[in-house]
């Protein structure tokens, strides 16, 4: 009887209307955990979002009971039909069921653990009472208005708020709407296997950022030329409104790049250096303190001032007083020479300068494809660098709006490829600019997010300092281990949710929403330019292509097909 009891309140017919799935049997393993059985095998899924009511105290005056929202993180079979029946394919489980007393299609009972969240207050957000069930309380299916209105800080559609999806486990449309001042303050990594489509949901968010609502200043630094697609955002008619707002668009690729050389400090120009010695090194460092003092206040000096300095700082002295030139200032000069045919690094030319990457209503595009490792490292320090000087010394006041690093808005940048540029165990020139940033950037305005396959090899500190975080489908062991210790926001039982995610599903936690939810990626309203390529199709297709133009040389005149031999460099003889 207490089966049928139990069954009547969790038929999924009856959900939809008092919304019980269970009853609370005790507590769980710790103090914010509770146990409750259930023969609801449709509704209790891990991760999804259960509530149970408790009196308020007569000290916060409220006119009803609380509901203290949780999330289940495991289930267990306690009690079903014997095995023997299963395994018999001529008898039918229902019809057993049916004679021993179960009146309802699924004759199992499950020991659910739920980790609790707590109530939500408008103000401080969800708050834990710090008290479990009572034995016999009964649990409630959080429905969509509820979970719509206290899983998201932001609404959708309101300043502030990047709708990246809706709730995984709802058959309905509940929206997952994050809170953008504390996406791009915060800091955010988007961590995923390839495939999975982590430059997909970062498209989806740069959408959101620049929609009528938000007007973001957004720069992506992109080593794989992913992201020149988002040049239809302009005249997308979801993207303008009334008042004139238009959002902008501007992909530089390398042959727009110009560093200005005096921008770059002494351990960039050394990482563009080939084995330098460490007599090289000394004589290159106290040549670029020479050139700091005799060009301090000037933007414009190039190599061949940092020549004339190598010069000056390998003179030596001998005993008698008398100067002569050093041995290492020649080799130093050829290593100089060379760096300045490259196409990247100029005297006076300076096309990303602050005020020119950064706008409010504009996503710039630096593509570093086709650009060699060490000098995508320098290009990426040298613009971090600048931008958060800009950021610093315009907060500060010690700038005037002519200044090209005038910068009197926040701005966000999103690094793709982040492990090529903070590696784990690895020296790299970015390294220590991104950590000053990510530690230092928040007060000044300055917000990064992070990209990534391989979150394995992504500088741990780097890891630990983005307090939002997007995790996607990975699967590779040392990837799934670093998480554990790197993003401890989105909560264990989440995490072994990893390997199952397919494409387009998240794990969205930290500071960015309310609580770790499972997101399904909404659909993009440009066009993604990081699809992988059909190889099978493309097969196809030149072997097609080739077989026609055989079969017309075939089919020529004879004077034709030795024309058409000869341009393919084939002998008719």
């Amino acid at each position: 009887m207490r089966a049928n009891n139990l069954a009547i309140e969790s038929k999924p017919g009856n959900v939809a209307v008092a919304g019980v799935i269970g009853t609370v049997k005790g507590p769980g393993e710790n103090g914010n955990q509770y146990v409750f059985i259930t023969a609801n095998n449709r509704h209790v899924k891990v991760g999804e979002f259960v509530y149970y009511e408790v009196l308020a105290a007569p000290a916060e005056l409220r006119d009803r009971p609380l509901q203290i929202l949780g999330k289940i993180s495991a289930r267990r079979l306690i009690d079903h039909l014997p095995d023997r029946i299963f395994a018999d394919t001529e008898i039918s489980p229902e019809t057993i069921a049916a004679l021993v007393g179960f009146t309802y299609a699924n004759p199992e009972i499950y020991e659910v653990t739920v980790d609790v969240v707590g109530y939500f207050d408008d103000a401080l957000g969800f708050m834990n009472p710090r008290k479990t069930p009572d034995p016999g309380a009964k649990v409630h299916l959080a429905d969509d208005p509820m979970l719509q209105r206290v899983l998201n800080r932001r609404q959708p559609g309101q300043i502030g708020s990047a709708h990246i999806g809706s709730l995984l486990l709802r058959e309905s449309d509940v929206p997952i709407a994050l809170d953008v001042k504390e996406l791009v303050s915060t800091h955010m990594a988007i961590l995923a296997g390839t495939g999975s489509g982590k430059s997909y949901t970062a498209g989806v968010l740069v959408e959101e950022l620049l929609l009528p609502h938000n007007r973001a200043a957004v720069l992506i630094l992109d080593p794989h030329g992913e992201y020149h697609t988002l040049s239809e955002i302009q005249g997308h008619p979801q993207f303008q409104t009334a008042d004139g707002y238009s959002p902008k668009v501007n992909v530089m690729t390398p042959d727009d790049i110009r560093i200005r050389v005096s921008s770059l400090d002494y351990y960039d120009i050394l990482t563009l250096l080939p084995e330098m010695s460490d007599r090289q090194q000394s004589i290159l460092n106290k040549a670029y303190r020479l050139l700091q003092r005799h060009k301090r206040g000037e933007y414009r000096w190039g190599i061949q001032d940092l020549i004339a300095a190598v010069r000056e700082a390998d003179v030596q002295v001998d005993d008698d007083g008398n100067e002569k030139s050093g041995s290492s200032a020649p080799a130093l000069e050829w290593k100089l020479e060379r760096l300045e045919r490259s196409s990247y690094f100029h005297p006076f030319e300076h096309s990303v300068a602050p005020r020119d990457l950064f706008e409010p209503g504009q996503v710039t595009v630096l593509q570093l494809n086709e650009i060699s490792q060490e000098e995508q490292q320098v290009i990426c320090a040298a613009v971090l660098r600048q931008a958060n000087q800009a950021r610093m010394n315009t907060q500060r006041e010690l700038i005037t709006p002519s200044d090209e690093n005038f910068l009197p808005y926040p701005v966000f940048i999103l690094l793709e490829e982040a492990h090529r540029f903070a590696p784990a165990h690895e020296p790299s020139r970015c390294k220590a600019v991104i950590r000053t940033i990510l530690s230092e950037g928040r007060k000044f305005g300055l917000g990064v997010g992070l990209i990534t396959q391989r979150p394995g090899k992504l500088d741990s500190d780097v890891l630990s300092q983005c307090m939002s975080q997007f995790i996607m489908r990975i699967v590779n062991p040392v990837d799934q281990e670093s998480l554990k210790y790197g993003v401890e926001a989105a909560g264990r039982d989440l995490l072994k949710e990893l390997p199952a995610l397919t494409k387009g599903q998240i794990i969205v936690a930290g500071a960015c929403v309310n609580t770790p939810v499972l997101c399904k990626v909404r659909k993009r309203l440009t066009k993604h330019g990081g699809e992988t390529l059909n190889a099978p199709e493309l097969w196809q297709n030149y072997f097609q292509v080739h077989r026609i133009r055989d079969r017309e040389v075939q089919q020529a005149p004879l004077t034709a097909r030795s024309r058409a031999q000869t341009v393919r460099g084939v002998s008719i003889e």
